[in-house]
């Protein structure tokens, strides 16, 4: 009606437009009677009976009425008819989508009562129910209803544009929505602190995003060093189960990244109004078709994606004499990597008197060190064997090993270095090991820290290139495999445009790392440049941290001073209110560095047999400085960083070691 009124409005001045000029014309030429000279009574009654002229002027007026209301007519009749199949179009895809995930017998249920029309006035939701009957209202009725009316109400506001957000938010019901999301804007394959890392970088570039994490494991984003050193250090028995920790400084933390309250779960992610991140947990992605943007889990589940971060980590590596001593061996050795073992070993260094500990790496000495200082207080011994002459001793230059090593005994560790296990066996209820050099050593447990494998599984089915020489996905600076596909964290062979193709297995770089690659997976585009830094602490009272190659093979020289009480892990984290040094590690680069006032005119390389408080080690390819260690020194790594960017040959590394400071009391 509206419209029709407003075609009318339209035609009305035409209309009467033309009327004025046909009387116009007739006054001015008279009518044909007059020309005629008919009698004037004659005249009248002519007049009277036709309004119009028979003919010429008067013709035209007819004719041009006449098409303008049969113009008019049929578009009004178009219109409507337009209007009533666009009407109908839209009412048909409101219903569809309203009953989309219901079950037949449902929709069966609600067309009976459709038909069942209540008396005018009543409403079939507010009919008086009969007395010692009760009033049944299906609750997923009553949703569907709200969501037909609001998406009713929204579509008028929002028009086609808002269709796919209505759509995703809320016109499936809880029920009827699947355990496991079929597409996923951003899926991160691990549940690790790169994709942890990601999912929080893509949210921050697109607070809208919806982001699902994949996770072999049963827990939530985590973080892996307090496993290996505070969680150890803690006198609370219930430690295990709440897996908080007091750091140096005191403070209680979490070792989750985010309370489960931060995440939505996987049935409610496509659905959300404002998207968020949803763990999948105890899944694993078995298959990858990178053409297809789609994987395979283990339940034989399939989603599709749009971007897709790998970050599957790495997984311990065991000896093979460990390996091929069978069954019961297998059950007494633990590769320690997840919560799960860390619960595991705890609770079995309560309740036997032998552990062995293989490796002296960071995890290996790491262990032994926090074993050792329990074992103080019970009957436990623990014993670290590996086959380099000291602790960490592919790592820091001989002196320093050393040092180390001595550090370790002195925590109640028995150290057997030099030592390579031969064989092993589960006898008489004890695990036997034979050593290289013939010995033999028997205990209850070991612990094999030996090393990571990057995982690499979905290479052969996603047609991905792996490394020959150092294992992991090689990509591009952008940490880029292939189009819409991106690694990070362990996994991850990139390249460093100073030091060449590496690959890194440290928190602090998977932070890095998972940050860039969400990033760039929502557009940004920018490279890999950042160098990582990794830390180890010996307890509250040694520490270092590290940045660049840091290869002990390397030539290497060493600058030292006399420690503080202030330089100490226990007094870092006091200062920085954090134990996971890298987050409050500044990612910046100095932009330029000067020797304070304070500084010793010179400094020294160490002498052997002393204690080495703090110092700089400088490790060096042809002069150049390509790795950095801080022993017992905090809060440079800018000025690490800027050393190494600068790439530059330096004939006296006493003047670039007082550029950090060590002098300061």
């Amino acid at each position: 009606m509206l419209q029709c009124r407003a075609v009318w409005q339209r035609l009305a001045p035409l209309s009467r437009a033309s009327s004025t000029v046909v009387r116009g014309g007739a006054k001015r030429r008279g009518t044909l009677l007059q020309r005629w000279k008919f009698p004037l009574d004659q005249q009248m009654n002519r007049q009277m009976a036709s309004g119009v002229e028979p003919g010429g002027s008067g013709a035209i007026y007819l004719v041009l009425i006449g098409l303008t209301s049969l113009g008019a007519g049929a578009y009004v009749y178009s219109t409507i008819k337009e209007d009533k199949e666009r009407y109908n179009v839209r009412v048909a895809q409101i219903l569809s989508r309203s009953s989309a995930g219901r079950k037949p017998e449902e929709l069966a249920t609600k067309t009976e009562k459709e038909e069942e029309v209540p008396a005018e006035g009543e409403s079939a939701f507010s009919a008086e129910a009969p007395k010692g009957v009760a009033t049944e209202v299906p609750e997923q009725a009553s949703v569907e209803l709200t969501v037909e009316k609001s998406e009713t109400e929204q579509l008028s506001e929002t028009g086609e544009s808002g269709k796919d957000k209505i759509e995703a938010s809320t016109v499936v019901p809880v029920s009827a929505r699947p355990d496991i999301p079929s597409h996923a804007p951003y899926l991160l394959i691990g549940g690790g602190t790169a994709s942890f890392a990601a999912a929080r970088s893509i949210r921050a570039r697109d607070p809208g995003a919806r982001v699902l994490i994949v996770s072999e494991e049963s827990d939530l984003p985590y973080m892996r060093p307090p496993l290996s050193k505070e969680l150890w250090f803690s006198d609370d028995s219930s430690v295990p189960e709440t897996l908080k920790f007091k750091q140096w400084n005191g403070k209680e933390r979490s070792i989750y990244f985010q309370p489960p309250s931060f995440y939505v779960s996987p049935q409610d992610l496509p659905f959300v109004e404002n998207g968020g991140v949803a763990v999948l947990t105890n899944k694993k992605v078995v298959h990858m078709d990178v053409r297809g943007n789609k994987i395979r889990l283990d339940n034989d589940s399939e989603i599709t994606y749009d971007k897709c971060l790998i970050a599957t980590g790495g997984i311990p590596r065991n000896l093979p004499a460990l390996e091929r001593a069978g069954e019961e061996m297998q059950k007494r050795t633990t590769l320690f990597r997840k919560i799960e073992d860390f619960k595991s070993l705890e609770k079995i260094s309560r309740n036997v008197k032998s552990i062995v500990i293989i490796g002296g790496g960071f995890l290996g000495s790491e262990l032994a060190c926090a074993l050792g200082r329990r074992a103080r207080d019970t009957d436990l011994e623990v014993i670290q064997i590996y086959p380099e002459k000291g602790n960490m001793g592919k790592i820091l230059p001989e002196y320093l090993s050393n040092w180390t090593t001595e550090k370790v005994r002195k925590e109640g560790v028995n150290v057997m270095a030099n030592t390579v296990v031969k064989s092993a066996k589960y006898q008489d209820k004890k695990v036997i090991l034979k050593l290289k050099d013939g010995q033999t050593v028997k205990t209850d447990h070991v612990v094999a820290a030996v090393g990571l494998e990057p995982s690499v599984e979905l290479a052969k089915s996603a047609r991905l290139e792996v490394d020959s020489d150092l294992g992991g996905f090689r990509v591009n600076a952008e940490l880029q495999a292939r189009s819409n596909i991106w690694v990070a964290g362990d996994a991850a062979c990139f390249y460093d445009l100073k030091l060449g193709r590496r690959r890194v297995e440290h928190h602090d770089h998977a932070v890095v790392s998972g940050r860039l690659a969400g990033e760039n997976m929502t557009g940004a585009s920018k490279p890999y440049w950042h160098q990582s830094m990794f830390w180890s602490d010996l307890g509250p009272d040694v520490g270092y941290e590290a940045i660049g190659i840091v290869d002990s093979s390397l030539p290497t020289v060493g600058v030292f001073a006399k420690g503080t009480a202030k330089d100490t892990p226990k007094a870092v984290t006091q200062e920085s209110g954090t134990g996971i040094r890298s987050e409050s590690e500044t990612e910046e680069i100095a932009t330029s560095v000067s020797v304070s006032a304070g500084a010793a005119a010179s400094a020294r390389p160490p002498q052997e047999g002393e204690d080495y408080g703090k110092g700089v080690i400088f490790y060096l390819r042809e002069k150049v400085v390509v790795g950095i260690l801080l022993w017992n020194i905090f809060n440079r790594m800018p000025i690490a960083r800027k050393v190494i960017k600068d790439g530059e040959e330096h004939d006296d590394l006493n003047e670039i070691a007082k550029l950090f400071n060590i002098h300061e009391d």
